[in-house]
């Protein structure tokens, strides 16, 4: 082949050598097809960025930086010594002073330091031990930190090969882009793995600081790039990958709480997701289940747990009824309680394991989210409503509930009920026009979802108190709803706090409040327990009602910020 002309300078770029290259070659092509061939390849632009990149850095590693002075410390005493000899005028002094100071002379010795130090990087030499027929190895250097590589391995089952299983993301593997899902390694810091057990390798690679080498066989299938990064999850169970024994390797793996927001990363692997929390700095994500594969664990699980259903006394509210107290004024009728129809049980079909989320802000002309309120009967969540009412009629609101008693003299009807006919209430319900209903003393009572959007269209913060298997069914798109768990403290402290109060919700033969047992504290904390284990993924808040005034301020203080701030919700509520 003839000598390649290399343009008209000596600096020509490889870049314009490359580009010049087909035409130069033609006329020593015999077929179209290998001219077609040429120009395709040398045309690449994949090959045209990396040739460009090739020459940048090669003109920056020719302008590379270096120190004008090696002895500033030796330079600022010759100069500090010859000023002495110098009449002493007032710039003088002021130099002196400037270079005796304990700061300027450490600063200066640090760039002593740094100038005549070479700061490249030095790796041990190539091995020159490689079988000529392997042509297909590569020989990768990393230099690790004290952060792991960011990539598991796995032994192929019919093979036997050691092979690369799968690269964390913003892990050291990942950022190198030298190592890929499928490549063969063979030698690690020069020991063959061939005959040993991935969890050995693992060891050798923990062990292993600075450079570490790898001799790899590059797998034949390539990667292709995934949509990563832009989902984010709220994780609606606690994981901790060292108490997992399924993970293929706990070191990579991710701890999460419920209620954490996480950012999934890949989800290359059906069984293995990687994420990262949201927010945090480091790029490099964690093992986690999948979504499929956390849910048919649970699913496999669920027949040795037993499920107790809520149940609800019959001399207890059932927390339904305590949604109508507060636009009651007939106290009287309040001393026993109705049960709700809706069954308590927990939905065996929801197996709690992530919620898809993006971040959600009120505008000023939308409606206010729905509050939905939610705890054991006795806790003390009717006087939070009551005060969060008094503090701003005008900001806050409840429903007011349907009934087909008739009306007493006293009442208005849309003032303490709405007042309907039998037929007309057993219609509605049968339309699923009630959020939840019950029937007491051959009547029914009801709170209809119309009455809660009644109280938004007034653009006031409706406050429901309702049970908490009725929660899933308000979330929605039209709702948005923001649901507070108020939940009791100990026993010790209930004794303490609650020794000389009354549960409004039993009553005795002359229908006064009486006061509580140590059976309704027992029963109190045994049903947040129930509530919080059957129901506690869909709480967005957990205030624990110890002292009245301060569990208020802090259901204020939410409230406040719930209009404010930048929320996580389903991405079914905005993109619906």
């Amino acid at each position: 082949m003839p000598a390649l002309s290399t343009g008209s300078g000596s600096d020509t770029g490889l870049y314009e050598l490359l580009a010049a290259l087909p035409a130069q070659l033609q006329p020593h092509v015999d077929s179209q097809e290998d001219l077609t061939f040429l120009w395709d390849m040398f045309g690449e632009k994949s090959l045209h960025s990396l040739v460009k990149i090739h020459e940048k850095l090669h003109y920056y590693e020719k302008q590379g930086p270096v120190p004008i002075l090696h002895g500033a410390v030796a330079l600022a005493d010759d100069l500090a010594e010859e000023l002495q000899n110098k009449p002493l005028s007032s710039e003088i002094r002021e130099l002196l002073k400037l270079l005796s100071k304990p700061n300027v002379k450490a600063l200066l010795s640090v760039h002593d330091t740094v100038a005549q130090k070479n700061y490249d990087p030095v790796l041990p030499p190539m091995p020159d031990d490689i079988d000529d027929e392997e042509d297909s190895v590569k020989i990768i250097r990393l230099v690790k930190n004290r952060e792991p590589l960011g990539a598991t391995i796995k032994k192929d089952e019919q093979t036997g090969a050691i092979v690369v299983a799968r690269i964390m993301r913003g892990g050291a593997a990942d950022r190198s882009g030298l190592i890929h899902v499928g490549d063969e390694l063979r030698e690690v810091n020069g020991i063959p793995v061939e005959d040993k057990r991935p969890e050995e390798i693992i060891q050798i690679l923990a062990q292993s600081q600075g450079a570490i080498t790898f001799k790899i066989i590059p797998g034949i299938k390539e990667e292709t790039p995934s949509k990563e990064g832009k989902m984010f999850i709220k994780a609606l169970f606690d994981y901790d990958p060292n108490e997992d024994k399924a993970i293929p390797c706990k070191e990579a793996g991710l701890a999460f709480k419920k209620g954490d927001i996480l950012q999934i990363m890949s989800q290359d692997d059906a069984t293995w997701w990687q994420a990262k929390h949201e927010g945090d700095a480091n790029p490099r994500a964690g093992l986690i289940p999948s979504k499929h594969f956390q849910e048919r664990r649970l699913a496999l699980r669920r027949p040795e747990i037993l499920i107790q259903p809520l149940k609800v006394s019959s001399r207890k509210s059932s927390g339904f009824r305590r949604s109508f107290r507060l636009s009651r004024k007939d106290k009287k009728t309040n001393k026993s309680m109705y049960e709700c129809k809706k069954s308590d049980q927990y939905d065996t079909a929801d197996v709690p394991t992530y919620e898809e989320v993006t971040p959600y802000r009120r505008q000023t002309n939308e409606k206010y989210r729905l509050v939905v309120l939610v705890g054991p009967v006795g806790v003390g969540l009717n006087e939070l409503k009551r005060k969060l009412l008094i503090s701003d009629t005008q900001h806050y609101g409840v429903t007011v509930p349907h009934t087909t008693r008739a009306r007493r003299s006293q009442e208005s009807d849309g003032v303490e009920y709405i007042f309907i006919s039998k037929h007309l209430f057993e219609t509605d319900v049968q339309n699923n026009k009630f959020i939840e209903y019950g029937e007491y003393k051959n009547n029914y009572y009801g709170t209809s979802i119309d009455s809660v959007r009644s109280v938004l269209a007034k653009n006031k913060v409706c406050l429901l108190d309702v049970q908490p298997h009725t929660v899933k069914h308000l979330r929605t798109l039209e709702f948005k709803p923001y649901v507070i768990f108020i939940k009791p403290p100990s026993m010790e402290r209930l004794r303490e706090t609650r020794k000389n109060a009354k549960i409004i919700s039993s009553r005795d033969d002359q229908g006064d409040a009486k006061p509580f047992t140590e059976e309704d504290f027992q029963e109190m904390i045994k049903s947040a327990q129930i509530m919080e284990n059957q129901y506690g993924h869909l709480f967005d808040k957990i205030i624990i009602n110890d002292d009245l005034t301060m569990a208020f301020n802090e259901l204020k203080a939410t409230f406040d910020k719930l209009e404010t701030d930048t929320h996580w919700v389903p991405v079914s509520w905005l993109h619906s």
